[in-house]
């Protein structure tokens, strides 16, 4: 019996297809006006802006991919899969409070926050059992999954404040949240149970 089924994989997988994608095809609407390099993902999903509906639409279908993950993801912690659950529910309030065509936006960015904390913090919390357990369910990976993107979203904030690169860093942070499920999701896929309680890795064919 595997840990996760395999639709799992599916919807892991989707997530960072549907941002990225998001993103690239908003900015294509957006036109030579948008710099990705120093503009967030934000202003592309803003009203007004020319790509917005294709950006609320990445919003809407990374929310449905980290929910149905969440949902599949049997072999993690309890606590991790409500925060990954929580995380795409955030993402669909973004799709829903899209940031402000000028200024800023409380809500847009509280909700914002909260779906990147929640993000950041669901591998350490879907540690799930020790030297048996999937590797990415294990406490180190975890550990750094978590620290890596706590530390990116740090950058992010420095970046912002300075007026630099803040499109990059949101993009790379951001990117690696989504990748994360992913990569849990194939390493739970890759083990199974034996009739002792242990797991082993499966073996390709």
């Amino acid at each position: 019996m595997r840990l996760v089924p395999r639709w799992v994989l599916l919807s892991s997988g989707c997530a960072p297809v549907v941002l990225v994608g998001g993103w690239t095809g908003a900015a294509l609407f957006e036109g030579p006006s948008y710099d990705p390099v120093t503009q967030t993902i934000s202003v592309l999903g803003s009203y007004g802006a020319p790509g917005f509906w294709v950006m609320t639409l990445a919003f809407v279908a990374l929310g449905v991919c980290h929910l149905l993950t969440a949902w599949g993801l049997r072999a993690a912690a309890t606590a991790g899969r409500v925060a990954l659950a929580g995380g795409g529910l955030a993402a669909l309030a973004v799709a829903v409070l899209p940031a402000p065509s000028s200024g800023g936006s409380l809500r847009h960015g509280a909700v914002t926050v909260v779906g990147f904390t929640l993000l950041a913090v669901w591998p350490v919390l879907a540690v799930n059992g020790g030297c048996a357990a999937p590797w990415a369910l294990r406490l180190a990976p975890s550990l750094a999954a978590t620290a890596l993107m706590a530390a990116g979203g740090a950058w992010f904030l420095v970046a912002m404040s300075r007026h630099g690169d803040a499109g990059v860093v949101e993009r790379v942070v951001t990117a690696a949240q989504s990748l994360w499920p992913l990569v849990v999701a194939a390493s739970c896929f890759r083990h199974s149970p034996r009739s002792d309680g242990t797991a082993v890795r499966r073996r390709p064919r």
